[in-house]
């Protein structure tokens, strides 16, 4: 989605440290007199989360998908009908959950999306809802042909703790006096069914719910808040009930939809079929397998031809609208659109009375041409214009970034949501078009749970596109200046740590958090590692998890070890806490062939001395010393490890030895990469 955005142990700080530290504090420099040393975590920190799953045997410090690993599957067969004229949906799901785990499951988890458009449901600010429903309203369930008791899903729902606690009490002893299987919650977007009978490690149970709900329309605020426009566009979003994520972290995942966090979803095969009135066109995820019943010859001749060339081809034209036009002709008036898709964490469609079809190919490296669509109203041409040969791009580059693209085609779907992502799906025009087909590496492929921590694919996504864009331009991509940018930002109270759950980090910095801090914190990391380590690391990371589920910790794990660094106290600084560098040059002294460049840490986050000198332009030869290395003919960078912190001490002097040549000017961090809040004062003389 695309916003509006702007391993060794800890140092404790222990009595004998504060003892040890009473050198340092006595040392005659201002600052070393008034900020006492700094405890430098460099172990990565533990959760009670990823504590179990290690013990378990399914997650360990490599990073890497173990022996162990296993995640649930869920396969849907769905039928589902829209009625234009109620702007509403009705149908049924047919959802086979594989139990994978070691668990004997004596619940399912669910989520029931449409409740959120409730008006007594809870939102996370500025999220509004184009307009209040009834919510999903639940006909019938079953499991394994068992009916499931759906009383709950009748009654009141309310946002007072009380109140809801009350209900649950009374859903929950409901349950336990009839003994079968019951939905519990059923007015809420996490909602779950008490099984009489659990399902047994590698068993499976098939989950039969009959539904309907409304599609909001109007003037809401923020993605997937507005379904339709009037009674000819739809765009159904999180629009079917759906299995819950359990997985090895936290079992059943039971966090509510309040509308910025997204989602968390199991794969599985999505055999899906659409009825919609004839004449109108329906895109979404998957392959189509039924043209011959839903298309005219015509659009099926202009099918064939997408993908032997970059042109755009116009399936169904402006002017083509209808049954026998737009679509083929059907005596009762509807037509049933069939999609497949297999291995998907998701799906969505669109359909519209007046949609414009083209389509244009894409290029993937080891795997050839991909069709790439664009459904638009006729009035919005100019928003698509340019919208094919953007994903185009961003396609190939990003198949050649990471890793080859892994579906049969790309649709881009027009619609009041213009800026969101599904498996093969993004409701987008040109504008979020490079942003939105990245999310079909991260998290379509490589499924990480986005409601609590976004950043591992909206913040991933957002620095690859910075690389996208510069590609696109036949540029260098610019990421200097992104980790210092931090420090401006760095240590305002308002502002949650990386780790802290994403759906609950408020609206002032839920899109700084989720969107943009993450290229900050790479930039800073290829500051110490290098760009191009970095960007294959995560290539690495990302093959190895493709089609999986990685928590933060397998990322940490795994990028430190492709890298060759510990990385403890990176992590710490950036994922857990919300402290800046704030270096500065604090004295330079000059004696003999030797010049002294004294650096000051104000800041509790450690990093490396980068120093750029510059020389004279005429006098000795330059002789290179220890950890430097020549960038023209009259200036070296010189390096010191951040290790040179860790036994807590705010300032080091660096000697810069280079055979007598006269030093001019000393700059630190010249690239920018790591948080300051006052970069003027990173560079001698003054």
């Amino acid at each position: 989605m695309r916003l509006f955005l702007r391993s060794s142990a800890a140092v404790a700080l222990t009595l004998s440290a504060l003892t040890m530290a009473g050198p340092l504090l006595a040392q005659p420099t201002p600052s070393a007199a008034l900020v006492p040393p700094r405890a430098i975590r460099r172990d990565i920190p533990m959760t009670n989360a990823i504590r179990r799953a290690m013990a378990a045997g399914s997650r360990d410090s490599t990073g890497r998908p173990t022996a162990k690993y296993w995640q649930l599957r869920t396969d849907y067969d769905i039928d589902v009908s829209l009625d234009p004229a109620s702007a509403s949906l009705s149908g049924t799901a047919r959802i086979t959950v594989h139990n994978t785990s070691p668990d004997a499951l004596r619940e399912i988890g669910l989520r029931l999306h449409p409740n959120h458009f409730i008006g007594t449901a809870p939102h996370s600010a500025p999220w509004v809802p184009a307009e209040v429903t009834d919510g999903m309203a639940i006909a019938r369930m079953t499991v394994d042909g068992a009916p499931v008791n759906i009383a709950s899903n009748a009654a009141p729902n309310t946002v007072a703790a009380e109140g809801a606690r009350a209900i649950q009490n009374a859903q929950q002893a409901a349950a336990n006096a009839a003994g079968g299987n019951t939905l519990l919650n059923g007015r809420s977007t996490s909602a779950r069914v008490r099984l009489a009978t659990p399902i047994a490690p590698g068993a499976t149970a098939r989950l039969e719910i009959a539904w309907s709900h409304k599609l909001p329309g109007g003037p809401g605020t923020g993605h997937r808040m507005t379904q339709r426009w009037a009674d000819t566009l739809f765009q159904p979003t999180q629009w079917f009930p759906r299995v819950a994520m359990y997985d090895d972290l936290r079992g059943w995942d039971s966090e509510l939809y309040l509308g910025p966090s997204e989602f968390y979803n199991e794969f599985g095969r999505y055999d899906v079929r659409i009825d919609v009135p004839a004449g109108w066109i329906v895109s979404g995820t998957g392959l189509l397998q039924n043209p011959q019943q839903v298309l005219t010859d015509k659009a099926r001749a202009q099918l064939a031809r997408v993908t032997q060339s970059d042109d755009i081809t116009t399936i169904v034209g402006a002017d083509e609208v209808g049954p026998g036009q737009a679509t083929a002709t059907s005596t009762t008036g509807r037509l049933t659109w069939h999609y497949v898709a297999d291995n998907v964490n998701d799906f969505a469609w669109a359909t519209a009375k007046k949609y414009v079809w083209q389509a244009t190919r894409a290029t993937i490296p080891g795997k050839g041409a991909v069709p790439v669509h664009m459904l638009y109203l006729p009035g919005r041409a100019s928003l698509f214009a340019k919208a094919g040969p953007v994903s185009r791009h961003a396609l190939e580059f990003y198949s050649k970034l990471w890793f080859p693209y892994q579906f049969p085609q790309l649709t881009l779907q027009d619609g009041p949501s213009a800026g969101m992502e599904y498996p093969m799906v993004i409701n987008s025009n040109v504008g979020a078009a490079d942003h939105e087909t990245g999310h079909m590496w991260w998290p379509m492929v490589v499924s990480n749970n986005e409601t609590w921590y976004g950043w591992m694919d909206e913040g991933f996504n957002q620095y690859m596109n910075i690389l996208s864009d510069a590609d696109a331009d036949g540029k260098a991509p610019v990421l200097d200046g992104l980790g210092q940018s931090y420090g401006r930002t760095a240590n305002n109270e308002a502002e949650p740590s990386m780790m802290w759950n994403a759906n609950y980090a408020g609206p002032q910095f839920y899109g700084f958090t989720t969107y943009s801090k993450t290229p900050l914190m790479l930039s800073a990391l290829g500051g110490i590692v290098g760009d191009s380590a970095v960007q294959r690391a995560q290539r690495e990371f990302g093959t190895a998890w493709m089609f999986k589920h990685p928590s933060p910790w397998d990322w940490m794990f795994f990028m430190q070890r492709a890298l060759g660094h510990d990385l403890g106290w990176f992590w710490n600084a950036w994922l857990f806490g919300t402290e800046s560098v704030d270096h500065r040059i604090a004295k330079v002294s000059t004696q003999g062939s030797r010049t002294s460049v004294t650096v000051a840490h104000d800041g509790q986050m450690p990093a490396p001395i980068v120093l750029d000198v510059t020389f004279a332009a005429t006098g000795p030869a330059i002789r290179l010393m220890k950890n430097a290395v020549l960038l023209d003919a009259t200036t070296a960078r010189v390096t010191v490890p951040v290790n040179i912190w860790f036994d807590g001490r705010r300032q080091h002097t660096v000697d810069l030895v280079f055979g007598g040549r006269k030093v001019e000017k000393v700059t630190l961090d010249t690239q920018g990469r790591f948080p300051d809040r006052l970069p003027a004062d990173n560079v001698w003389p003054r």
